[in-house]
Formats: structure tokens, sequence, C-alpha cells
């Protein structure tokens, strides 16, 4: 039962920790905050911060989610509920709570919509598929 679970829950609580853990004041200030450096062949610096690599990570999960909604098992309509649980509950944090208006968030809600988005439509055209029988 524990593939019925979306992935981007993970970035979602990552973030989640680093708002809660520095304060929301401070939110987007941490998340910009250079974590590693990377040289570049141009000789400029490439700054990796938190939100970047919270980012990357959703945007990996998306990919994986969007291959587990083409599933046709019972399972995949308990991940599409979740999965709308966890983009209702995102968009509260967006809308309502302080270190949650930052656009790292955002675009997490965005993927968490547009896995929401593809697990219904995928599942509406693969139902449609199943049921498509006397077509003449």
């Amino acid at each position: 039962m524990l593939i019925a679970l979306p992935l981007l829950v993970i970035p979602v609580i990552l973030y989640n920790i680093v708002v809660l853990t520095g304060g929301a004041a401070m939110a987007d200030e941490r998340l910009r905050e250079a974590m590693f450096s990377i040289p570049m062949a141009s000789g400029a610096q490439w700054n990796v911060g938190a939100g970047d690599l919270i980012l990357f990570l959703a945007l990996i999960l998306l990919f994986f989610e969007l291959l587990k909604s083409t599933s046709s098992q019972k399972v995949a309509i308990v991940n599409h509920a979740l999965s709308m649980i966890l983009f209702v509950i995102c968009l509260v944090e967006f809308l309502l709570l302080k270190g949650f208006a930052t656009s790292t968030f955002f675009l997490i809600v965005a993927m968490v919509m547009l896995d929401v988005l593809a697990g219904f439509i995928v599942t509406i055209i693969a139902a449609r598929k199943d049921l498509d029988f006397g077509a003449v």
C-alpha cells in the first residue's frame, strides 16, 4: 500500500522542514542561500541552494509520478486521491502561511497540480479505451 503514497510528498515535507525550523520570515533567504558552488567552463560560479535541490528532487519525483499514473491497478485510484489531498494541503499552505509564499513552493504546488491532472487524465483516457467496444 506504500506504492499509493504520492512521491511528491517528499519535497513538500522537506520544504516544510526548512520553513518550520528556520522561521517563516527567513524561509526565502534560507532557500536561496548557497549550499555549494560549481565552477562552470565560462569561469562563473553556479551557486546551488536548498530550494534548488528541493526543486530538482521534485522534478525527478514528478517524472516517476507520471510513470505511476499510467498504471491501471486499483492502487492508482488511491494514489490519485492522495495526490489530490496533497495538492489541497499545498495550496492552503501557499495561500495562508507566511513562509510558503515563495516561488520555490509555488513551483512545487504546480508540480503537485500537474501530477493530479495527469493522473486523472490518464485514468479517463484508459477507461475510455477499455469501454470502446462497439465502434463501427
